[in-house]
């Protein structure tokens, strides 16, 4: 497994003791500029992860930040060694941070969360079930499955845009997946291991090239309906970024259209959900 240089991990306050410790659970969180929203976050998979006797690590990856990002992780270090900062010299894009955290990671499962919050830790719980039944690789948190015990609360437009664009993630790269942007994923170490060395992409279309990775390696997965709530400061541009993000879909086709598949992906195709 291809692992990030050393020279860009700050182990600050680490303790060697906590290094050595089995983590069951790596929180990757990807931060561009989240000195305000990235706070509560960690505070809340920091108590969540806690509270459940959960033995795990927080990985925040500073995409080359011009604020104070690295500077307040750095105190969250000096009471949690679990945390870990690393810190890159520039901005490659939320891709390029998830995958060097992902690559830096050393948990059973991996999983991948937003720095606003917007999915509450605790639908951690909701993921996990679906791995634990051993039948799947991956859990996709999912905000257009129904389920009445989820609420989400997302704005008209972001809405029409989304349904937009997973439309053509189907039709193009990936079919059977209501919402491949939630930005709350559960990977297993094995499907973690097999999946990111082979990432490419740095930008927000990364999402859509893991899964297309995937169903070409014949891994399988369910999408569990998540609680998720629109936090403000996003920096998606919805009128760009989406048109950015078609281009690499179509990227995506061609750079890993000789990839070899490994299974018969029909047989290792996932239900929808999993509540």
């Amino acid at each position: 497994m291809e692992v990030q240089p050393p020279f860009v991990i700050e182990w600050l306050a680490r303790q060697s003791e906590a290094a050595e410790k089995a983590v069951e659970v790596s929180v990757v969180i990807p931060a561009y500029n989240e000195e305000l929203r990235l706070p509560p976050t960690l505070i809340q998979a920091i108590d969540y992860l806690e509270q459940e006797g959960v033995l795990y690590e927080i990985i925040v990856v500073d995409d080359g930040s011009r604020d104070g990002t690295s500077e307040m992780v750095r105190r969250f270090q000096r009471i949690r060694p679990e945390i870990v900062l690393i810190r890159l010299p520039r901005n490659r894009g939320k891709g390029h941070a998830v995958r060097t955290g992902a690559l830096n990671s050393r948990g059973e499962f991996v999983l991948i969360a937003d720095a606003d919050g917007s999915t509450p830790f605790p639908e951690l719980a909701r993921l996990r079930r679906a791995l634990e039944v051993g039948t799947v690789d991956i859990a996709i948190g999912s905000r257009a499955l129904v389920d009445n015990q989820v609420i989400v609360s997302a704005r008209w437009y972001r809405r029409i845009i989304g349904r937009s664009f997973n439309f053509l993630v189907n039709s193009l790269a990936v079919p059977g997946v209501k919402d491949t942007q939630c930005g709350f994923k559960l990977f297993t170490r094995h499907a973690a291991r097999d999946l990111f060395p082979r990432q490419t992409l740095d930008g927000y279309a990364f999402d859509v090239e893991l899964l297309f990775l995937a169903r070409r390696l014949g891994l399988r997965w369910a999408e569990v309906p998540v609680n998720w709530r629109a936090i403000a400061g996003s920096k998606v541009n919805l009128l760009i970024d989406p048109l950015k993000m078609f281009f690499q879909i179509i990227l995506i086709i061609l750079r890993h259209r000789r990839l070899v598949v490994d299974h018969d992906v029909s047989s290792h195709t996932a239900p929808d959900s999993c509540a």
